[in-house]
């Protein structure tokens, strides 16, 4: 899932590691929140409307605009987050979202990819004087081999064209650290493997956020805390936090010497400072995010009875933060939701994420009132778009993914595999999951024949393996990019010894402590098979008696040897008991496993059939 971290990468030829209601129309699909049906003065929300031209302040942000100075103006706040370096179009249930019709049936639609996002936001600010664009981290990290490949750099001259104005940090920001981080932002070669063009990289021309992000030296924040929007005299800060878990789910290396702090507590912070500096109209960015009662993007969130709203982390943290923040744009758990929750004066405050990989973009209204320089909250409207396939590319998208793609190549198109069906990464248990840990084992025994089972983290597992063709490998053929694109990560294979009844814990700790609320079940290879009876609460979960090897009773005080990825070898994920193996030998990375595997066990002639993923039984 979206929390999953990076490690130093050990394969010669990966040069990185990380890779409301209802409106449909012919044109576009969309699901708008409102706050109140609230009027405001005639006229009010037009202000400065339908001049023709888009002049949205990117990099800009300054007085350009001329014309109507009503006592309203209506804000246009394009956000969207965790695209993950998904430059092109994402493939199988990652590039679809599913649509909830008026007659309670759903369809799926395929969405995404960054020509067709870049259409979509250059048709939306067409018309929209004052237009701002935001993004609630993770841009980067976790990412295709397009970009993933080179650092990320491909990733962040999409997000220049796109003309992003500003965006929080996310976890994944941080999978190759801070002083790589500080690149992305300000530009330069990498440092290892040099300029990939004949241009240098320019970084981003939008800032970062990072308010809770402080360097543990100087306690000041690694990067800017906030960062304030201009045009016309209207004026709207944005303040952007990652969440205060980060350290638990990105390598040690990639956050040293940093901390995280509270999430309320620094957006409040920093909300009084912008406040002493006149700016009324605020916008939290947070890296940090919740779960709808609903997988359609467009329900209703706000439609009464049960089964409305989000639940999770920013259920609690918009409750918190101070009424002085205007709305949320959020992230991380890759759903989408467009929701009003209260602030602490017990106002209605909009809260929206936008899923993920740039399959939706939220398009926010923030009227803003000139006489007091603050948002009327009660006329804050929003809506999540479908970034559909039936618009034009942006040429220059086009043109920036061919480059890239031109120069993976030798590289991404390499055949290292043959399935006979789609192997996907979703369920408790998933198919691709098995696979993946059954890869890990076969590697691990060559590493030591003694390995006697493999665990794998559900979130380093980042997409599924498709049969159709992506191009022009054919049908069934898995590629190296498609590898890549599944484990981006180049966390290394590690093996550990563990007695039995520290690996009866580790799997208690999938359901209990900080895995309690949001379960993180390991992918087990075969050979080891339990029951999780979802009827009880903590770690009663996992079934004791019926935890097996072989078929045989994990004997507590006898000694196994495990192989994990070095992400959980280290106690990630809320795994500390992971953290206290013996023994330790560290092999080649992930992919490198994942490649032997698929190489040395199908053929175009005997392809590899999906894993029936049936080790874990289930009761509900």
């Amino acid at each position: 899932m979206p929390a999953t971290p990076a490690s130093p990468a050990s394969s010669v030829q990966r040069r990185r590691r990380r890779t409301n209601r209802l409106l449909a129309t012919a044109a576009g699909v969309l699901t708008v929140g409102a706050l109140t049906a609230a009027t405001l003065p005639a006229g009010a929300a037009s202000a400065g409307e339908g001049k023709g031209g888009t002049s949205h302040g990117h990099h800009k942000g300054h007085d350009g605009g001329k014309g109507d100075k009503g006592r309203y103006q209506d804000v246009q706040l394009l956000s969207f987050n965790d695209l993950h370096g998904n430059l092109e179009p994402p493939a199988g249930s990652s590039g679809r979202v599913t649509h909830l019709h008026e007659d309670g049936t759903t369809e799926n639609i395929d969405a995404g990819g960054v020509e067709y996002l870049a259409t979509h936001l250059r048709e939306a600010r067409k018309g929209n004087r004052y237009s701002v664009t935001a993004a609630g981290g993770d841009m980067v990290g976790a990412s295709p081999l397009i970009s993933g490949l080179f650092h990320d750099e491909p990733a962040i001259e999409a997000l220049n064209k796109l003309d992003l104005d500003v965006t929080s940090v996310g976890n994944h920001e941080f999978d190759e650290g801070a002083q790589e981080l500080a690149r992305l932002q300000n530009g330069g070669c990498h440092p290892t493997d040099g300029c990939y063009t004949d241009k240098k990289f320019k970084g981003a021309d939008f800032p970062y956020l990072a308010a809770n992000v402080l360097n543990e030296k100087t306690k000041k924040p690694l990067l800017k805390p906030y960062w304030v929007w201009k045009q016309n005299g209207v004026k709207v800060g944005f303040i952007g936090v990652t969440l205060e878990g980060t350290p638990d789910i990105v390598s040690a290396e990639g956050v040293k010497g940093l901390s995280f702090k509270d999430e309320v507590e620094t957006i409040n912070k920093y909300a009084k400072e912008l406040q002493r500096q006149g700016v009324k109209s605020i916008v939290a960015l947070v890296h940090e995010g919740g779960f709808p009662a609903s997988s359609s993007y467009n329900y209703d969130c706000d439609s009464p009875g049960a089964g409305d709203g989000i639940s999770g982390p920013i259920a609690d943290i918009a409750k918190n933060v101070s009424p002085q923040v205007d709305a949320l744009v959020t992230g991380h758990t890759h759903a989408a939701y467009v929701c009003t929750i209260p602030d602490p004066a017990g106002n209605p405050r909009m809260v929206t994420s936008a899923a993920s990989f740039g399959r939706l973009y939220t398009d926010t209204t923030l009227t803003y009132d000139r006489r007091t320089g603050d948002i009327a909250r009660t006329a804050v409207k929003s809506a999540n778009h479908v970034v559909t396939r039936d618009v034009p590319k942006a040429p220059d998208m086009t043109r920036l993914i061919d480059k890239w793609n031109t120069l993976a190549a030798p590289i991404g198109n390499r055949a290292i595999g043959h399935i006979s069906g789609d192997i996907v990464k979703d369920g408790t248990e998933s198919p691709l999951g098995d696979l993946i840990a059954d890869a890990q084992l076969e590697y691990g025994r060559t590493l030591d024949p003694e390995t006697d089972l493999a665990l794998m983290n559900p979130g380093g597992v980042r997409a599924s393996l498709t049969y159709a063709a992506s191009a022009a490998e054919g049908d069934g053929v898995v590629t190296y990019a498609e590898g890549f694109t599944v484990q981006p990560f180049a966390n290394t294979v590690n093996l550990q010894d563990f007695t039995g009844a520290q690996l009866i814990q580790v799997l208690k700790e999938q359901v209990s402590g900080p895995n309690e609320a949001s379960m993180k079940i390991l992918q087990i290879s075969s050979g080891l098979t339990y029951t999780l009876d979802l009827t009880k609460t903590g770690a009663g979960r996992v079934v004791t008696d019926s935890i097996r090897l072989n078929g045989e009773p994990i004997d507590g005080a006898a000694t196994y040897r495990v192989a994990t990825n070095s992400f959980l070898a280290g106690g990630g994920d809320g795994f500390p008991t992971l953290g206290e193996g013996t023994g330790d030998l560290v092999g080649e990375d992930d992919l490198t496993a994942l490649e032997q595997y698929l190489t040395a066990n199908s053929s175009a002639t005997n392809p590899i059939a999906p894993p029936a993923a049936d080790r874990i039984t289930i009761v509900r």
